[in-house]
């Protein structure tokens, strides 16, 4: 009898004891206890591509890792984990994934303010507001074709069909020299300053030249621009921001290094 209250004891200490055991880790693979923390980082991970961690996926996760375990046993046990090779392919995924914690800390300590989005959006405001034109242009290596084009517009020719045939600008060219809408200032001045003199669905009297060649211009509508909510806009300018914050940090930090 005094042996089976022991018995009874011990069966329930034992179990006691084994149950936190078997919680941190998500199974024992050849007497190697494998950590649930592993499922955690692999679903970490999972999450930060995009993809839902669902509880259907979380089997599959712990499969994942079990799978990893064997395979990675199978290869210490060949020795492949004391190869030059193994060793310098480790040494880049440290590099790696130290230079990932670097930018997170520095992004973490140097987020982007409100106050800074909202200066870089009236900047790009102050830039772009105002009219935006839609023109069509002809542009050719010398002034005597643009002049031959223009006497050939005179006499009746379309626009068109000039700008497909003749035109050396291939992005327009295909669309009848078509421009996108845009601010004159995305121009080189001496096509800004010729488009914006022009009157609606005028045709420039000369060949405008610049570094491109010769332009033959028509202008076809002009609106106001219209420029997108500055919380419509958000994400983009904190992700530039960023972006800026983080090629200056990393320019600061090759500036101070030593370099032989």
């Amino acid at each position: 009898m005094k042996f089976q209250v022991w018995t009874a004891t011990a069966a329930t200490l034992l179990a006691l004891y084994a149950a936190p055991t078997l919680a941190q880790n998500v199974a024992i693979v050849n007497g190697k206890p494998v950590p649930s923390s592993r499922v955690e980082a692999l679903a970490q991970q999972v999450a930060r591509s995009g993809r839902p961690v669902t509880p259907d996926m979380q089997g599959q996760l712990k499969e994942e890792v079990i799978a990893r375990e064997v395979f990675s046993q199978a290869a210490q046990a060949m020795g492949l984990d004391a190869t030059d090779d193994f060793k310098a392919q480790m040494e880049q995924v440290k590099q790696s994934i130290l230079i990932r914690e670097l930018f997170a800390a520095y992004q973490a300590k140097n987020p982007v303010s409100e106050a800074d989005m909202k200066a870089e959006y009236d900047r790009y405001v102050a830039m772009n507001a105002g009219k935006e034109y839609k023109a069509r242009h002809i542009l050719v290596e010398k002034e005597d074709q643009a002049k031959a084009l223009l006497a050939q517009l005179k006499k009746g020719a379309k626009f068109e069909d000039l700008a497909k045939k003749s035109s050396k600008d291939p992005g327009s060219a295909v669309k009848g020299g078509e421009l996108d809408w845009a601010n004159p200032a995305s121009y080189v001045k001496e096509f800004s300053d010729a488009l914006v003199a022009l009157g609606k669905g005028k045709t420039t009297e000369a060949p405008v030249k610049s570094q491109f060649g010769f332009h033959i211009i028509r202008l076809d509508d002009v609106r106001e621009a219209n420029m997108p909510k500055f919380d419509d806009v958000k994400p983009q300018i904190s992700q530039h921001l960023t972006q800026q914050s983080l090629a200056k940090y990393q320019e600061e930090l090759r500036s101070k290094a030593k370099i032989e």
